[in-house]
């Protein structure tokens, strides 16, 4: 039986219970989330049907809010969606800092905004007054929603998915931001610096890649190249904000390629996970690493 926290805000999307992170014995392949008024609970191997049952009845009791517990089988082909209690509920405002978001549950494998990466979103929030943003591999533009937020002059989102692009267009509609300040390119980010560079100088980089997709991304290969770029896209003394969500990369793996392809990249300090996000190794989970482009030293 999964020991739930007593959660006390539950206006917030968060994650109720890593598993994923190895630090509870026999438990590593289940996540719980809270996208209000959803309850998701997120299965990386089969589980008997009766500890299921035993598990929703133990939710229900988190909060008066909950309208519906379902369970995504990432275990399944197309990691499928089921009802186990409740409202059969698919899409949903998550609400996160007071900006919200389109989460669609049972149509793709993620939902749409990934909550480790919570604590970051807050940071570009408060670090993008006045600049100009680019946002690499933005997915569903959470990082842009927050950037306009935070006052961003202007905010270009890079990715080859155009479906997500169109995601992320109205998660900007959904917080009333102006789409003026907003660019979406779908393109591949790494035959497209021309593309990129006509937009800027920038004063805030935002790169959360994917660790691999199939025929365009090998993180470990790649992110040299992007490193590399970064004074033909940055002014001085821009920030730039590496991730890398690698079980088998640590930030060391960032530090190091920093050092040799832009040792102009100076490491300010690391933004650490949500406390919920519990890692049994150190380095397995979520790395998010700040530095300031200093072309100068």
């Amino acid at each position: 039986m999964i020991e739930f926290i007593q959660t006390t805000d539950f206006s917030q999307s968060q994650r109720l219970f890593h598993g994923r992170g190895h630090a509870y014995e026999n438990l590593s392949h289940v996540n719980v989330d809270w996208l209000a008024p959803v309850i998701l609970i997120t299965l990386y191997q089969e589980v008997e049907a009766q500890w299921l049952v035993e598990q929703v009845n133990t939710l229900r009791k988190l909060t008066e809010k909950c309208k519906s517990i379902q369970v995504q089988y990432r275990c399944r082909k197309f990691a499928p969606c089921e009802l186990l209690w409740g409202e059969d509920i698919s899409a949903i405002h998550a609400i996160e800092h007071d900006l919200k978001y389109h989460i669609s549950l049972g149509k793709a494998q993620n939902s749409g905004l990934f909550l480790d990466m919570r604590n970051g979103r807050e940071w570009v929030k408060k670090h993008s007054d006045n600049k100009r943003v680019l946002n690499l591999f933005s997915y569903t533009c959470a990082f842009s929603v927050a950037a306009i937020a935070g006052g961003a002059s202007k905010v270009v989102n890079i990715d080859m998915s155009k479906s997500s692009l169109a995601k992320g267009r109205e998660n900007h509609r959904l917080n009333q931001q102006d789409l003026s300040q907003v660019i979406f390119e779908g393109v591949d980010i790494f035959k497209s610096y021309g593309r990129l560079k006509k937009h800027g100088p920038y004063q805030l980089l935002i790169s959360d890649p994917p660790s691999f997709q199939k025929g365009s991304v090998n993180i470990e290969r790649d992110y040299k190249k992007i490193i590399r770029r970064l004074p033909e896209l940055m002014s001085e003394n821009s920030d730039v904000l590496l991730c890398l969500n690698s079980p088998d990369l640590d930030e060391n793996f960032l530090l190091n390629e920093v050092a040799n392809e832009c040792p102009e990249c100076v490491f300010q300090y690391k933004i650490d996970t949500p406390e919920v996000f519990k890692e049994a190794h150190q380095g397995k989970g979520l790395k998010c690493l700040y530095f300031v482009y200093k072309p100068s030293l």
